[in-house]
Order: structure tokens, then C-alpha cells, then sequence
């Protein structure tokens, strides 16, 4: 199965709104991804310290090193995603310390566990060829449509060496083929 972005604002939102009906703590993950485009293994360590300030507000960026690439990347933090972080926050009265994803075993969740409960959520709302690298497809795909096709910046960040691999990735090129498939029809 080849995982897909998701393609509809409405089972993106259905999907969001199954999650906060079951765990916040996923709901807050599934926002995240979308958000940001980041892989699952580089949200899930995350701690309040990487979003917020000493005061309490929060930081215009976050700033990570990638676990897959070593690299640092530079992520601002959008509105959408504040005010997501904040009604969580607030909900579990976060310190600095906190992972944002915590483990009922201490630490912070892991991949598998993410993959499950997300999956589900999927599932119920009708999503198909979702994994957890469908948050980050996801963000490219709307990326590269609201835009404009700007598909340098999004295989800049995605750290792609070409534009066929990121236009592949992201699932244009499934989108371009379905369209040949309803343009000839006899």
C-alpha cells in the first residue's frame, strides 16, 4: 500500500474532529503534522520548551534537528497551530518539561502507538492508504495547491533532490493520472 496524502478538507476536519472526541493528545498530533510537515519520529519528542517561551507565549519558530537527516529545520509556528497548542496546554497544565505527546509510561508516545490510534481515526472517517507520513504528505499536497505550484520551496523543504520525486510524494502525479482516466471516457 502506497500511503496518500489526504485530499479532502472535509475528512481532514472529520478525522481532526473523531480525534478530539477520543484523545486530545492526538488531535493535537494529527494538527501538528498538518501543520508543519514534519515527520512523526521529529513531533513526537517534542517538550513545551521547543514551542513556548520562558513567559509562557509562545516562539515564532520552532527549531529542531531532523532525526532522519541530522539537519536543522526551521518551522514558523502558525496560528492554526497556536491556537491548537494553547487550548491544549491549558487543558493539562503543561510545564516546560512536558512532552507534548506524553506516554502513559513516562516519556513520550511512540511511532506504533501514534500509527494505531491515527489509523483508527482514519478508518472510522473513510480515509484510504493512510500511515503516519500521510501528515506530512498532507501538508505538501495543500502546500503545493494554495501556492500555486510552488513546487521548489516544497521540495526545498522536504529536502527532495528533484521535482519529480517531490511531485510523486506528495501525490500530484496520482492526481494528474486519475484526470487522464476522466477526461476519455467512452
Amino acid at each position: 500500500m502506497t500511503v496518500e496524502p489526504i485530499r479532502s478538507k472535509v475528512k481532514i476536519n472529520q478525522m481532526h474532529h473523531y480525534l478530539k472526541g477520543k484523545d486530545d493528545k492526538y488531535a493535537l498530533l494529527f494538527k501538528f503534522g498538518l501543520n508543519t510537515g514534519l515527520r512523526i519520529s521529529d513531533m513526537l519528542p517534542l517538550k513545551m520548551k521547543n514551542v513556548c517561551l520562558d513567559n509562557g507565549s509562545f516562539k515564532e519558530y520552532l527549531i529542531i534537528k531532523e532525526k532522519k537527516t541530522s539537519k536543522e529545520k526551521k518551522i514558523k509556528i502558525n496560528n492554526a497551530l497556536k491556537n491548537a497548542l494553547s487550548e491544549y496546554i491549558k487543558r493539562h497544565n503543561l510545564t516546560k518539561e512536558n512532552y507534548l505527546f506524553p506516554s502513559q509510561k513516562g516519556g513520550h508516545i511512540g511511532r506504533v502507538q501514534s500509527y494505531r490510534f491515527l489509523r483508527e481515526a482514519a478508518e472510522t472517517v473513510g480515509i484510504e492508504n493512510f500511515g503516519t507520513h500521510s501528515l506530512r504528505k498532507t501538508w505538501g499536497y495543500w502546500t503545493y495547491k494554495l501556492s500555486k505550484y510552488n513546487i521548489g520551496l516544497i521540495m526545498d523543504t522536504f529536502n527532495h533532490s528533484n521535482q519529480k520525486i517531490t511531485l510523486r510524494y506528495i501525490g500530484i502525479n496520482q492526481d494528474q493520472k486519475d484526470d487522464l482516466y476522466t477526461l476519455v471516457q467512452f
